[in-house]
């Protein structure tokens, strides 16, 4: 359904529009009212972005706004049933990222101001010079303080310390707020050239925002940040501009019509170009050489906001760019993605292992689970890329908590070492609830979002395999499988370093974050919980979506599908779905199927 209303352009275009304003207001009005506005901001663009999505139904399955754009064609914003899942998904995180950023980055600016001063002597406090403004903080900052107190002692030292925060965090914001809305608007993007844009918007300020408010070497890790990510992005504007002045336009619509006019001697420069260029941005072995030192030097609240929505970019892009609009390829390269997809999972999985600092374990993570989702985007079933989409979800959401979760006890402790915490849980029991909500999100356990995803995704890798009696992809999906170990084993040993075992003396007056940290955590946890026992809001636009992509590709065709899944592999996610609700729900309620629509028929065998 095409529309001109422009609701969908004010949800895009609102947070840019007004993040000058946001810089304007935390200088003037302070800290909590920028805080607020951002996230006021967000919600109503999160909530422009739904009430189209009302409308969508299966007799009109898309909604589109399209305006004229030149020679480049039109300048486009879609929701379908591919793009609501990750665009909603990045605004209500983007929000409630925003709101954990309150204290924490009020914190983290303070500790950049103290290192001014200790090379600006005019901002001691001339009354007693023999305590400098970071003695007075430092004796103030008692570990037993609730977070207000924390943020009234930065502010009750002296005013210009106040006005350096305020400015610094209406600057944060105004970043902030164009980082998100760059990402959403990469993801609604209908024009090869709108893409492109959309994607240097969401980059340039997450640059500023490393390199502004980062840690002791965040200029550095800044750079390579800038160097490798743009690197991608100029890889993949050779591909799209191939693509485009090939197949006589740069619209979705008219490079997918014309997908034959590219010459076959172009076609593997330009997957090449596409799919590695987006590898890059999603981190995938030998490519994510940036992100372990990006994460961990990285402001925990951008760290959150990278490893969680921001990864969507990637996952959406090599689905909508490479396998949607390039679809002749896919069966040609399909083998090489699932294999890169195995080695990213053992490589990410094993290099957690071995780390101490908790945001890195953190990064490594995120490359790992980054392996899965490539891992069934290159399964070559409808069934694998289907679970290998919804799999972005409980990474997004399981990241998230765990980052928040290394940003309250940084917060807390001062330290992100592993082996100098321990025993924290009785101190900060909300943090570790919410974190191990995380940690079962990731691992797939139910009734977290995970457990579905996973296993829609590997059962699509294994169909693929035995019905076409291929051993190497048989193969493939056993390593997979082992590689759950290792995540697991790293996750549940980073909780039990953290929570768990003796606590340190120094560590006796702690006490567990505020409401501004742990409203965030417990709100995306919940969401994973309610995901995991009703995935249909999300599942069923995202089956319906890759249902259309065979269909209407004869060159993917013999590809299966829903309607001929070896019946005895269904039946079996079907059993288990409805075992599965009546646990949760102990009222016998079964699960709706993978797809209850006219041209989805789930036939259990026997």
């Amino acid at each position: 359904m095409a529309s001109e209303s422009g609701i969908l352009m004010a949800s895009i275009f609102l947070p840019l529009v007004l993040a000058p304003l946001s810089y304007f207001l935390g200088k003037k009005r302070g800290t909590s009212f920028v805080t607020w506005f951002s996230f006021g901001i967000l919600v109503i663009s999160t909530i422009l972005l739904i009430i189209p999505v009302i409308s969508i139904s299966v007799d009109n399955p898309v909604y589109e706004e399209s305006y004229a754009w030149s020679q480049f064609g039109n300048f486009g914003l879609k929701l379908d049933g591919f793009s609501i899942p990750f665009a909603v998904t990045i605004y209500v995180l983007s929000a409630v990222i925003a709101v954990f950023s309150k204290e924490y980055m009020v914190r983290k600016i303070a500790g950049h101001f103290d290192n001014l001063e200790m090379s600006n002597p005019q901002y001691l406090n001339k009354d007693n010079s023999n305590n400098s403004t970071e003695e007075k903080l430092n004796k103030n900052n008692d570990l037993s303080l609730g977070g207000r107190g924390q943020i009234e002692s930065v502010y009750s030292i002296e005013p210009s310390y106040k006005q350096h925060i305020d400015t610094q965090m209406g600057l944060y914001f105004a970043l902030f707020l164009t980082f998100s809305m760059g990402m959403v608007g990469t993801v609604l993007s209908t024009n090869l050239i709108e893409f492109y844009v959309f994607f240097e918007l969401m980059l340039v300020p997450a640059f500023f925002l490393i390199a502004l408010f980062g840690y002791s070497t965040r200029k550095r890790v800044s750079l390579m940040f800038f160097f490798w990510t743009h690197v991608g992005a100029v890889l993949l504007l050779l591909g799209v501009l191939a693509m485009g002045l090939f197949a006589g336009g740069f619209d979705f619509e008219t490079i997918k019509s014309n997908t034959s006019k590219i010459p076959s001697q172009w076609m593997t420069l330009i997957v090449f170009a596409v799919v590695i260029g987006i590898a890059v941005k999603l981190g995938a072995f030998i490519l994510h050489i940036w992100i372990p030192a990006t994460y961990a030097e990285s402001p925990t609240p951008i760290s959150a906001l990278i490893a969680g929505p921001m990864s969507a970019i990637g996952v959406y892009a090599l689905l909508r760019i490479w396998i949607d609009l390039l679809a002749i390829t896919y069966s040609d390269y399909s083998i090489y993605i699932n294999f890169w997809g195995v080695i990213t999972m053992i490589y990410g999985g094993a290099m957690a292992l071995m780390q101490d600092d908790v945001k890195k374990l953190l990064a490594y993570s995120s490359i790992s689970h980054i392996g899965y989702i490539i891992f069934g985007l290159g399964s070559q079933s409808m069934l694998g890329i289907t679970g290998s989409v919804l799999m972005w979800i409980p990474h997004a959401l399981g990241e998230t908590i765990l980052f928040l979760m290394a940003g309250s006890i940084i917060l807390r402790t001062g330290t992100r070492s592993m082996s100098n915490l321990g025993g924290i849980a009785r101190k900060m029991p909300y943090t570790a609830t919410f974190a191990m909500i995380g940690v079962l999100t990731l691992i797939g356990v139910p009734p977290t979002s995970g457990f579905m995803a996973e296993w829609i995704m590997f059962t699509g890798a294994l169909q693929t395999g035995t019905e076409n009696m291929d051993s190497f992809r048989v193969v493939l999906f056993s390593l997979a499988i082992l590689s759950t170990i290792l995540t697991s084993s790293y996750l549940l040993v980073m909780y039990k370093k953290i929570f768990f075992g003796k606590i340190s003396p120094r560590f006796e007056k702690l006490r567990d974050v505020n409401r501004y940290a742990i409203i965030p955590m417990a709100f995306i946890a919940g969401l994973s919980l309610f995901i995991g026992v009703y995935p249909d809001p999300v599942i069923n636009p995202i089956i319906a979506y890759s249902q259309a992509i065979f269909s209407d590709s004869p060159e993917i065709a013999s590809i299966p599908t829903v309607n001929n899944l070896n019946t005895n592999i269904i039946g079996s996610v079907v059993i288990l779905q409805n075992e599965y609700a009546s646990i949760i729900d102990g009222d016998n309620r079964n699960f709706q199927q993978l797809r209850d629509v006219k041209s989805i028929e789930i036939k259990e065998d026997g």
